[in-house]
């Protein structure tokens, strides 16, 4: 007799799944990244660019993506099996880039490691006086801006404990350097605590979330609050959003509106799959993707105030211009917030807060995130992977796999290769091409008509006409312009703008996005080759949903019409 195979389970409330989904696409994204590109591209006027991008292909694929889980109760990979056999090779590379998305397990690793030092008498970022300060070191104020101009070379107290105490930075990737054991013992924290946050499956993520991902907004909020009382705090937030109608004939801005709305609404990875894929088939997904969407976009421009306002109070200190002080990326949370952070008031409170929001962020993405590659791969290997202590076993040999992975990036030269992985493996370039054929497999061989007939039989609601027009012409168009332009304007990467990574680096880069971007047409292929038949009966078979799909109501009713005639003409 055969083992029976565990049930998937479901989301104990709606709460849950709404709570699962938050957590995952809101993420340090919104905080450090769209306030940069918002005031970097035109301010204000930046909205319109990214607001094209999320009706035409945000809110479009998000609610694809989230419907298709719902209708199939399947993973990221074994969804495509039930829709399109041929587009297979989406949920794997898919699954791919989320793999190497688990380098940012550092940046919590980082993160903890700055919350721990919050707690000391006096934060080791705002003096020049410890160990590893060098005599370029300058505390920067008011009264030191002719010290700091006439000193090209001076660096301040937040960027040497950065560079000097975090990372301990080597001379390139070739040089690793020594193991950073305080790190790394972070880094076994957070992994620890990712383990235990979906060891049970969407039972025990089901709960963590009601903490992780409403949390950030508490913390989010107080920083508001103390960020626009502060001086300059008004030169900030006019400085993030004063517009700058030119910009919107630049491509560049565009392009950039696009790829941010890619990365925050977590699009072309599968892992909205699967988080809707433990819902109840009747779920209201057509609404609940409207709630999320506006969630995220509005945390993006909150964010912006949050981290503008501060900035405009250490420009303010400075007597600098704030472009001189405003960052993107790790420098925003981990050189230019904390130095700020230093100049205010109970610095100690303020950095404990930052860095428990940072870390929240950061966690339940990462969680939810390896709950999608476990999801997906139990969902192909449901007899070997779901049963009593296997799914535990298989999750810990994935983190033991993904930590010994990532010992590299807690040494010396730990940086130059998160920064290798982050530009090349998870880039923009990698999901763009992803959502070309998303959108087309969807929208022309499933059929956008007949995704709209399933997600009414859902929900109730039958999708606006803008929905179906995405699906075949407008996400698919635009995911190849900007495809397109990406690799025509891809710039060589840089460390700090000064360091030029060895040609074998740029090679194993190159290496990393072609991983997941052939992933899709070689499984094709290989799916061709293997089907019986002759070339058309394979396509034919390879483009057809799975029969035992349920079916729609309008599906129902000609099958029913069908056999009453069928019924009919054998009586007579």
């Amino acid at each position: 007799m055969g083992r029976n195979i565990e049930e998937r389970g479901h989301w104990s409330s709606k709460t849950e799944f709404l709570l699962a989904v938050a957590g995952n696409v809101v993420g340090m994204g919104n905080v450090w990244r769209f306030p940069y590109l918002c005031y970097k591209n035109g301010g204000g006027v930046f909205l319109v660019p990214y607001l094209v991008f999320v009706v035409t292909c945000g809110i479009p694929l998000f609610l694809l993506e989230t419907s298709m889980g719902q209708y199939t109760q399947q993973g990221g990979i074994t969804c495509w099996q039930r829709v399109c056999p041929l587009a297979e090779g989406i949920g794997y590379a898919g699954q791919l880039i989320q793999l190497y998305g688990m380098c940012y397990m550092m940046i919590l690793a980082w993160a903890l490691f700055y919350l721990a030092y919050s707690f000391s008498s006096s934060l080791p970022w705002a003096s020049c006086d410890n160990i590893w300060n060098t005599h370029d070191c300058n505390v920067v104020g008011k009264n030191l801006t002719l010290n700091w101009t006439q000193q090209s070379n001076s660096t301040s107290p937040a960027t040497e404990f950065w560079e000097h105490r975090v990372l301990s930075v080597s001379r390139g990737i070739d040089d690793v350097g020594s193991v950073h054991w305080e790190i790394l013992l972070c880094l076994t924290a957070v992994w620890i605590i990712c383990y235990f946050c979906i060891w049970k499956g969407v039972r025990s993520t089901g709960k963590v979330v009601y903490f992780t991902a409403t949390f950030p907004y508490v913390m989010l909020m107080v920083l508001l609050v103390r960020g626009l009382t502060l001086p300059g705090a008004l030169q900030g937030v006019v400085f993030y959003l004063y517009p700058d109608p030119e910009k919107l004939l630049d491509p560049q801005v565009w392009m950039e509106a696009g790829a941010q709305v890619f990365f925050s609404y977590s699009t072309c990875v599968g892992m909205l799959t699967v988080l809707g894929s433990y819902n109840t088939y009747n779920n209201n997904c057509y609404r609940d993707c409207f709630r999320l969407c506006l969630l995220n976009s509005s945390t993006s421009v909150i964010a912006g105030f949050a981290v503008f306002s501060v900035l405009g109070f250490m420009a303010h200190e400075h007597g600098k211009p704030i472009e001189e002080v405003a960052e993107s990326g790790p420098g925003l949370a981990f050189i230019a917030y904390p130095q700020a952070v230093a100049m205010i008031p109970l610095p100690q409170l303020w950095a404990i807060c930052f860095f428990i929001m940072v870390i929240l962020l950061c966690v339940d993405t990462q969680f939810t995130a390896m709950e999608g590659i476990i999801t997906s791969v139990t969902d192909v290997f449901p007899k070997v992977l779901r049963g009593t202590g296997r799914r535990e076993l298989f999750l810990f040999a994935f983190c033991l796999f993904c930590f010994c992975c990532q010992l590299i990036m807690v040494t010396e030269g730990g940086v130059y290769w998160f920064q290798l992985i982050d530009y090349y493996a998870c880039s923009g370039a990698c999901l763009l091409f992803l959502s070309i054929f998303q959108s087309v497999s969807i929208g022309w061989i499933f059929g956008a008509e007949r995704l709209c007939e399933v997600i009414e039989d859902m929900t109730g609601s039958y999708p606006n006409f803008i929905f179906r027009l995405c699906w075949k012409y407008l996400t698919p168009f635009g995911s190849l312009v900007m495809f397109i332009y990406y690799l025509v304007e891809l710039q060589p990467l840089t460390y700090n703008r000064w360091y030029i990574y060895p040609g074998w680096a740029y090679g194993l880069g190159r290496l990393f996005s072609l991983s997941s971007i052939l992933m899709v047409p070689g499984w094709a292929l290989y799916r061709l080759w293997t089907a019986k038949g002759s070339l058309k009966e394979r396509w034919l078979y390879l483009c057809c949903p799975d029969k035992n799909l349920p079916l729609t109501r309008k599906q129902r009713t000609k099958k029913q019409e069908v056999t009453s005639a069928t019924e009919l003409q054998n009586i007579i």
